[in-house]
């Protein structure tokens, strides 16, 4: 079997999950081991932040596997079209979870709100994920999804921030 089959590059890209998942598992592990030999230390913002780094730093770890699956993909015309279109109603959902945040809070339960502002932070990552797909995309359809989703997503990036920005200025924190 040479690299360049198909199913070689599959495997590759699945031990590539496994890997991150094994990583994932370790650190969070022992985040949590630490957590319980020292409650009281675990409960300050600084933990939290290092939490936070930890769980950054995963994100970009399962995105290596994953830039690896799309360029894969990217050569089969039926699986890349799906797979733009599923990262059209992706984008989509930004913009939806937007407007949600800012204006329907308080008639919304609170996890939904929780799960929209998560949708949010997670933005950068979907649109470095998305940006990254256009540039492998090797098919016209494929590529005009891919592209509204990357307009969509980053068009609902920016009006998140200059709303965050308008809010701040105006002393609402």
């Amino acid at each position: 079997m040479k690299l360049s089959d198909t199913r070689v590059q599959l495997w590759i890209v699945g031990a590539g999950y496994a890997a991150v998942f094994v990583i994932a598992a370790v650190l969070i592990l022992a985040r949590h081991l630490a957590e319980l030999n020292d409650p009281a230390g675990a409960s300050g913002g600084m933990y939290a932040f290092g939490e936070l780094l930890m769980y950054i730093f995963l994100a970009c770890l399962f995105m290596v596997p994953t830039a690896l699956l799309i360029w894969v993909a990217a050569r089969f015309e039926a699986i890349y079209t799906g797979y733009s279109k599923f990262l059209l109603g992706l984008g989509i959902s930004a913009p939806v979870c937007l407007g949600i945040f800012m204006f329907g809070q308080s008639y919304l339960a609170e996890s939904f709100n929780f799960f929209c502002f998560s949708r949010l932070l997670a933005s950068p990552f979907f649109l470095a994920g998305i940006g990254f797909s256009r540039l492998v995309a090797k098919f016209e359809r494929a590529k005009r999804f891919v592209s509204y989703a990357f307009l969509i997503e980053a068009l609902t990036l920016a009006a998140g921030v200059a709303l965050i920005v308008a809010e701040w200025k105006h002393g609402k924190p």
